[in-house]
């Protein structure tokens, strides 16, 4: 399997998760106060949007890499 069916698989499974889930979730920890010993930590959490077209470009894309053949 060359790179460009890897890459074309990929970006299938990844637009199809994106379209399945619809982004993710990551939490960010961030440093509010030190006070000589006790340090005080805020605890974010940050949700990123997948947008459908994105989903959809990606899988189109991987699928083009996949079925367009290559001179090699």
């Amino acid at each position: 399997m060359n790179a460009l069916k890897i890459v074309g698989v990929a970006l299938i499974i990844g637009g199809g998760l994106g379209l399945a889930y619809g982004g993710f979730s990551y939490t960010k920890e961030t440093t509010q106060a030190q006070l000589g010993p006790l340090e005080l930590t805020v605890q974010d959490r940050e949700t990123v949007n997948i947008p459908i077209w994105a989903g959809v470009a990606s899988i189109v894309a991987g699928a083009a890499l996949l079925l367009v053949p290559r001179n090699t």
